[in-house]
């Protein structure tokens, strides 16, 4: 059981670096996350793995 079961996160900047980061820690914690960023191309190529 995460922190974040349950949760949704908004996880902005979340295509490349720190934002990156964020969100598959999040997503190992349990969340449902939502990436968001200006680049989306980008954002759509980055999967974020959870456990």
């Amino acid at each position: 059981m995460g922190r974040f079961d349950g949760r949704v996160a908004v996880i902005t900047g979340a295509a490349r670096g720190i934002g990156f980061g964020t969100a598959q820690r999040f997503a190992t914690e349990g969340a449902s996350i939502a990436i968001v960023d200006l680049d989306e191309a980008a954002a759509q190529k980055r999967p974020v793995v959870s456990s």
